[in-house]
């Protein structure tokens, strides 16, 4: 009996040892990571193209978090991530110092005005919709809706979605105080809930549980946003602290190609770069692109 006791703690000291030695073949595999960090608008796009990337290249990953734009910036300031996802041009955040930040901008998004399925409104000026954001307007029936108090959610202090709405709808009108929320799929499922309320969502995170308002007439479509009718949107910027080398440089050199920008990009519903008709610099100018070179 003592015999085989020692058989078996034997036996299961081989399989441990097995094990140990599996489990550091694996992490000593030379797999290279790197990490891209904040803007929860880019989120998709940069988890997506990271999940095709590693497809081309299995011994490549990238690890994709959210965070909000201004962890993105924050984190690939001090150089503890690889790159930065931003909807702002890292010039707009005044507690970040660009000057060793490059960008490299993807896509552009739009933003949308959502409201819950029961609001009677279809279409809303950029005046009304500013005017409903600052508690100026507080019930639907003051926009020839029913009967019915507006309940606002937003989204919360740093996040680049909002300084992007900020930006093209509010301009120096300030938001009324309000419920405020990071996540844009908890946005979504509020105000699919809430009677009455009105939020805004960058474009891939739209489904059919809101509904979308138009602005001025104007539906939020990729063409409107190519050609600036839709006036609320952004561009995707992945910032690097200095000039990208190795994977990271692979990487960016991948999303730019013409397969992620025409297949992953439009799935998504962004607007591939070099298909934008106008253009913003960091200070909200909008002009027409130069065709020369494109």
């Amino acid at each position: 009996m003592r015999i085989l006791k020692k058989r078996i703690i034997a036996l299961f000291a081989l399989l441990f040892s097995a094990v140990l030695v599996l489990t550091g073949c694996k992490g000593s595999s030379g797999q290279q990571t790197i990490t891209a960090v904040g803007s929860s608008a880019a989120q998709p796009l940069v988890e997506l193209a990271g999940e095709e990337f590693t497809k081309n290249n299995p011994d490549q990953y990238v690890n994709v978090q959210g965070g909000g734009t201004g962890t993105g910036l924050s984190q690939i300031q001090q150089g503890a991530v690889d790159i930065g996802n931003s909807d702002l041009f890292a010039e707009q955040k005044s507690d970040i110092d660009s000057s060793n930040l490059v960008d490299h901008r993807i896509a552009a998004v739009g933003m949308v005005p959502i409201v819950n399925r029961k609001v009677s409104v279809d279409s809303l000026t950029l005046k009304q919709l500013r005017e409903i954001f600052a508690g100026e307007i507080t019930n639907w029936k003051q926009v020839g809706g029913r009967d019915l108090p507006i309940t606002i959610i937003n989204r919360a202090d740093g996040s680049g979605t909002r300084s992007s709405f900020q930006e093209d709808v509010m301009g120096k009108s300030q938001f009324v105080r309000a419920q405020e929320q990071d996540s844009s799929g908890m946005v979504r499922q509020i105000v699919d809930n809430t009677a009455g309320s009105i939020s805004y969502l960058a474009m891939p995170y739209l489904n059919d549980t809101v509904k979308t308002m138009k602005i001025d007439n104007i539906s939020p479509t990729i063409e409107n946003i190519e050609n600036n009718r839709w006036k609320i949107w952004s561009y995707e910027h992945l910032y690097t602290n200095g000039k990208p080398t190795g994977m990271t440089k692979e990487f960016l050199n991948y999303v730019m190609t013409a397969h992620v920008q025409n297949n992953v990009v439009k799935k998504l519903r962004y607007v591939p770069i070099n298909e934008m008709k106008f253009q913003k610099d960091a200070k909200g100018n909008v002009t027409p692109v130069s065709q020369e070179g494109k």
